[in-house]
C-alpha cells in the first residue's frame, strides 16, 4: 500500500485557524487602545496582500521584506508571502544602518514592509538598497514619513484586491522565511527556512512534550517576530486557531502586563529581561493585575535565573519553560519542563527545579552530540564536555550564499556552543567557543568589535569581553592600548563603532590599560580577563549613568 506524497507546505496549515474558528481574534496593542480582528478577517486580508504582491509582479521565490514590530499587519505578512511561495525576509530593527544595508542587498529584497514609526531607521540607506522597488508603510496613526520615491500605504496596496487568491502548488523543500544571524564574527549571515522544515518545527511546537500550545490558548508573543520568526508561535497559532495578542511597540512592563490580564494570556514568550521587569512590577503592585489565566511562560535566548522560575511559579503558579536554539536551528532545539518524563512523576520540586535550569531535552526529530577536538563522541556523563552538534530535519544545512564550511561537519550543525550532556539527555550548555555576548537576546561579535577599534589610528590592541549585567545577562567592556602619547579618549572610542555598530552594540566599558592578558599561544586571554573583571581588577569608569 502506498500513501499520497502531498508536499509539507506552510500554505496547507496556516489557514486552518480561521476555518476552524473564524470568529478568535487578533488584538494588537496600539497607542489609543487595542486593534482587533478575527482570523477569518486575516485570512482573507493574507489572500488580498498575496494578490496586491502579484498584481506587483512578485514571483515565487522572491524575497519580501518585513521591518515591523509584532502587530496584525504583519502577521498578515507571515501568512501570505509563504503561502504565495515567496520569501519572508524578517529584517532585525536593532541592527546598525551598515549591517541593514547589508542583508538587504545580499538577499536582494524586493520589496520592503515597515511600520511608519521605524521609517528613520531606514532612511539612511534608502538610496543604497538599489533591488528595492517598493516600500509599503504600515500606518498606525504615529506620523512618520519616508524620501523613497516609491512608496504605497498598506490599506491603499491591499484595497479592492481579491481574497480568492489560489495559493500554489510548489515544491516542499522551496524557501519559505529568511532570517540572518546578528553578532556573528564577520558579515551577518543568512539561515533560509523552507516549507518542510517550517511545516515539521510547527507541528513539533504544539506538542504535549514541546510547548503544548492548544486552539485552547490566548497567546502572547513577545519575542520579536523578527528573531527567528518569533520563535515560530506565529505559524503554530495560526495552524490551531489561537487567540494571539500582539503587543506592537510597548514592551514597558505596565503595558505588556495590563495587556496579558485584559486580554486572559494563558501562555507568552520572551527573554529573560522582560520577565524579570514584570516580575519588579507584580512585586510593586501585587494586587492590581490578574493574571490567573496565565499558566506557562517560554523563556529564551539566554538562561534564565533559577530564582526567577523559582518566583514564577511559587507566587503565580506558573510553569517557565527554558529553551535552547539558534536562529539556525528555526529555532527550536530542546526544552526544559518542570516535569518532563513519566519517571519524575515522583521527584521533589528541588529536583524538578535542578532540571529546569538545564538547557533541556532534544525535540523529536533533533539528534545532538558533544565532540572532542577530534570530532569524536564524548560521554553523555554530565562531566565531559565537547563541542556541540546538532542535525535534523528543521536545522540549517548552509547558510544562504554564503559558504562556511567550518560551521557544518559531516550532516551536523556546528553550534558554537560548548556543552554538556546528562545520563537522562539533559542538555547543559557550559560555555561558547566563539567569543560572542549575548545582551538582551542579542548577540554582539567580540572579534568584530575588536578588529574596528584596533583600526583607530593611535590604538595598539583591543580585547573585547562580556560583563555580567542585572538587566541585559551581558555586556560589552572593551580593554585598550593606546600608543604612547596618544590622545585618544573614550568618546572617540565609542564614536568610532558607530560607523558601523548599533548604539546596543556598543562597549558599556572603555578601559585604557597598559597590557593585556594572553594564552601561552599569544591569543588574547579572555578567561582571564572576565575573571580579573570580576574580581574589579580594573578601574571601571561608569558610561552608564554618563
Amino acid at each position: 500500500m502506498t500513501m499520497q506524497q502531498t508536499p509539507l507546505l506552510m500554505s496547507r496549515i496556516l489557514g486552518r485557524g480561521a476555518k476552524l474558528d473564524p470568529n478568535v481574534e487578533i488584538v494588537t496593542l496600539l497607542a489609543d487602545g487595542t486593534h482587533r480582528q478575527t482570523l477569518e478577517a486575516t485570512a482573507t486580508r493574507s489572500r488580498q496582500l498575496a494578490s496586491a504582491l502579484s498584481d506587483h509582479g512578485v514571483k515565487p521565490g522572491d524575497r519580501i521584506a518585513s521591518f515591523m514590530w509584532n502587530n496584525y499587519r504583519h502577521l498578515e505578512l507571515y501568512q501570505a508571502v509563504p503561502s504565495m511561495g515567496c520569501v519572508l525576509h524578517t529584517l532585525n530593527i536593532r541592527l546598525s544602518s551598515f549591517d541593514l544595508e547589508y542583508i538587504i542587498n545580499h538577499a536582494a529584497d524586493r520589496v520592503i514592509f515597515a511600520d511608519e514609526d521605524l521609517l528613520p531607521l531606514l532612511e539612511p540607506i534608502l538610496d543604497r538598497i538599489p533591488t528595492v522597488e517598493l516600500l509599503v508603510i504600515s500606518r498606525h496613526g504615529e506620523g512618520g514619513e519616508s524620501g523613497f520615491p516609491n512608496q504605497l500605504d498598506y490599506e491603499a496596496f491591499i484595497e479592492g484586491q481579491p481574497a480568492d487568491f489560489e495559493w500554489p502548488e510548489i515544491d516542499e523543500n522551496a524557501p519559505m522565511g529568511l532570517c540572518y544571524t546578528s553578532g556573528t564574527t564577520g558579515k551577518p549571515k543568512g539561515v533560509m527556512y523552507t516549507n518542510r522544515s517550517t511545516y515539521l518545527h510547527t507541528i513539533t511546537q504544539a506538542m504535549t512534550d514541546s510547548m503544548g500550545l492548544s486552539s485552547l490558548d490566548s497567546v502572547c508573543g513577545i519575542v520579536p517576530m523578527f528573531h527567528a520568526m518569533g520563535w515560530g508561535l506565529p505559524f503554530t497559532a495560526s495552524m490551531l486557531g489561537c487567540k494571539q495578542v500582539l503587543p506592537h511597540r510597548f514592551m514597558d512592563p505596565e503595558r505588556l502586563v495590563a495587556l496579558m490580564a485584559q486580554e486572559e494570556v494563558t501562555i507568552s514568550a520572551g527573554v529573560p529581561t522582560i520577565w524579570q521587569g514584570i516580575r519588579n512590577l507584580l512585586e510593586e503592585n501585587p494586587k492590581k493585575y490578574d493574571l490567573s489565566k496565565l499558566s506557562r511562560l517560554t523563556c529564551g535566548g539566554s538562561a534564565p535565573p533559577v530564582s526567577l522560575m523559582r518566583w514564577y511559579f511559587e507566587k503565580l503558579g506558573v510553569e517557565m519553560i527554558q529553551g535552547w536554539g539558534m536562529t539556525e536551528t528555526n529555532p527550536l532545539g530542546t526544552l526544559s519542563r518542570k516535569v518532563a518524563k513519566r519517571s519524575h512523576l515522583n521527584l521533589t520540586e528541588e529536583q524538578q527545579f535542578d532540571n529546569i535550569a538545564k538547557a533541556g531535552l532534544l525535540m523529536p526529530g533533533l539528534e545532538l552530540e558533544i565532540v572532542d577536538e577530534n570530532w569524536h563522541p564524548v560521554p553523555h556523563d554530565g562531566d565531559s564536555v565537547g563541542e556541540l552538534l546538532i542535525r535534523g530535519p528543521w536545522i540549517c544545512a548552509e547558510y544562504y550564499n554564503d559558504p562556511q564550511p567550518e560551521k557544518f561537519h559531516d550532516g551536523w550543525l556546528v553550534t558554537g556552543d560548548v556543552a554538556k550532556i546528562d545520563g537522562e539527555e539533559y542538555l547543559i550548555i557550559a560555555d561558547r567557543s566563539k567569543d560572542l555576548i549575548k545582551s538582551g537576546g542579542e548577540w554582539i561579535s567580540s572579534v568584530d568589535l575588536e578588529n574596528h577599534i584596533v583600526a583607530l589610528d593611535g590604538v595598539v590592541q583591543a580585547a573585547v569581553v562580556a560583563q555580567k549585567h542585572p538587566k541585559w545577562d551581558e555586556r560589552p567592556v572593551a580593554l585598550v592600548i593606546l600608543v604612547d602619547g596618544s590622545n585618544i579618549t573614550t568618546e572617540l572610542i565609542l564614536e568610532h563603532c558607530t560607523e558601523i555598530f548599533a548604539k546596543w552594540q556598543l562597549p558599556d566599558d572603555v578601559i585604557f590599560v597598559d597590557q593585556i592578558p594572553l594564552t601561552s599561544t599569544g591569543k588574547i586571554d579572555k578567561k582571564t580577563i572576565r575573571a580579573q573583571l570580576e574580581q574589579q581588577a580594573y578601574q571601571l569608569p561608569d558610561l552608564r549613568s554618563a
